[in-house]
């Protein structure tokens, strides 16, 4: 698929999904809007493109996993992973955890097991500092998996990138921040 027309059709929930305001992000800063990724990735069109245009990005890359920090990613690794499932690539599907589960097996990762054969790439809504997805990074890194590549649906340019570039690790987003007129 064309990844630039799948685009120009998803930036319209983009921008149904930002909200004018004032606003205290998870990273802590100020901002006068906020992007509910939600929007995007729970509304059915949305989803669609997201995935098409994930699984596109990814369908020629060296990963055996997809993942992500929940509860932005989730939608994006069950929808991509559908899609590689049905053309024939297979992946192993992950959850991270912001918190420890207290009961049960005390997991971070919900899915199959990674181990240090996994090269995985995480999936993100909305990326800002890239504190959440580095912090998941890290729990990937743990179980001995590599990480290739962060996926968003938009990075607003607030450090994310150069956080990632620290850790060795590439940000490919759908849209930034002035790509939306927002930067």
């Amino acid at each position: 698929m064309d990844v630039e027309m799948l685009k120009e059709s998803l930036k319209s929930r983009v921008d149904d999904a930002v909200q004018k305001g004032d606003f205290t992000l998870a990273s802590g800063a100020k901002s006068t809007y906020y992007i509910d990724g939600k929007l995007i990735t729970l509304d059915q069109k949305g989803a669609h493109l997201v995935s098409q245009i994930l699984y596109t990005l990814i369908s020629g890359m060296d990963c055996s996993a997809i993942g992500g920090p929940s509860i932005g990613a989730d939608p994006m690794v069950s929808t991509v992973g559908h899609i590689c499932f049905e053309n024939g690539k297979p992946l192993k599907m992950f959850y991270i955890r912001k918190e420890e589960k207290k009961h049960g097996a005390q997991k971070w990762i919900e899915g199959p097991p990674l181990d240090k054969e996994d090269i995985a790439v995480l999936f993100e809504d909305v990326l800002t500092s890239g504190k959440t997805v580095i912090d998941a990074v890290k729990r990937v890194r743990e179980v001995g998996a590599k990480v290739s590549n962060v996926f968003c649906i938009v990075d607003r340019q607030a450090g994310g990138e150069d956080a990632l570039k620290k850790e060795g690790i590439e940000l490919i987003s759908i849209f930034t921040a002035e790509q939306l007129g927002l930067g």
